[in-house]
């Protein structure tokens, strides 16, 4: 498979982007950016998909936990979200690259006028060489918080929309085990699936940590959009960003799920 100049896709899940008490982890995203910025001087094609807007609102609010009720959720996404907007655009700004903000909605994607203008503007700053940084839009959509898909979905959609080549999960686990790691010490780490067969599927556990909502569930039904629109996906640990460099060069990390297109 052709290594150079991929349009890849890279999600980052909550509790990736903040500590512990809900702020941001200002380390992690300056090392994100940092290793973006750099996979695109490399000649990719680049595509952030970003949760964490509910959680950094939460923590701007002085709020202390999450809010239950939706509205008062919607409103914590509206606050975080411009924060987050904010500090992404210094970051990248320091690293001479330009970003942009594209909040989505369900409907956006599955109505045909919309995903057209859509996949439209992301190849126009794709040529622009403007790297897209895209969230759900938790202000007029509830579908994510409601759901608890964590953006695992969303980004498999955007994937599609984009043609890209290799979607990066970015997560608080190393990938796909044979049993769940944290009660079964023996647990291998699975490298590659080419298949969704019900033994895989059965591999999915529950939700994760209280500040991300998705758990390996919604990332094998992420995989399932990847593998059939002809993209790799690769889960990973968000811990280590700059393992991004050897999965764009096809290296096994984490789990990767081999679309129909790139295998032998």
């Amino acid at each position: 498979m052709e290594q150079n100049k991929q349009r890849i896709v890279v999600k980052v899940g909550t509790s990736t982007l903040t500590h512990n008490s809900g702020a941001l982890d200002l380390w992690s995203m300056e090392h994100l950016v940092r290793t973006l910025a750099d996979l695109q001087g490399m000649g990719h094609e680049v595509i952030l998909v970003s949760s964490g807007a509910i959680a950094v609102g939460t923590a701007k609010l002085g709020l202390s936990e999450r809010p239950k009720e939706l509205r008062m959720k919607q409103a914590a996404a509206a606050v975080g979200q411009c924060r987050m907007m904010h500090i992404y655009d210094k970051f990248f700004s320091e690293y001479n690259r330009s970003m942009a903000q594209i909040l989505l909605t369900g409907d956006d994607v599955e109505d045909p006028e919309r995903a057209e203008h859509l996949s439209n503007t992301f190849s126009a700053l794709l040529e622009m060489g403007v790297i897209p940084v895209v969230n759900e839009n938790d202000s007029v959509s509830s579908a994510e918080i409601e759901t608890g898909r964590d953006n695992d979905t969303l980004s498999a959609i955007v994937a599609e929309l984009c043609r890209a080549d290799l979607l990066v999960l970015l997560s608080d686990i190393d990938g796909l085990y044979d049993a769940d790691p944290k009660t079964h010490p023996e647990a291998k780490l699975l490298h590659q699936v080419t298949e969704l067969t019900p033994e895989i599927l059965e591999m999915a556990g529950g939700a994760g940590s209280w500040r991300g909502t998705g758990g390996m569930a919604t990332k094998l039904s992420a995989a399932r959009i990847a593998m059939e629109a002809g993209c790799d996906m690769v889960i990973t640990n968000g811990s280590r960003m700059e393992d991004l460099y050897g999965i764009a060069e096809g290296k096994d990390i984490g789990t990767r799920f081999v679309s129909g297109k790139t295998r032998n």
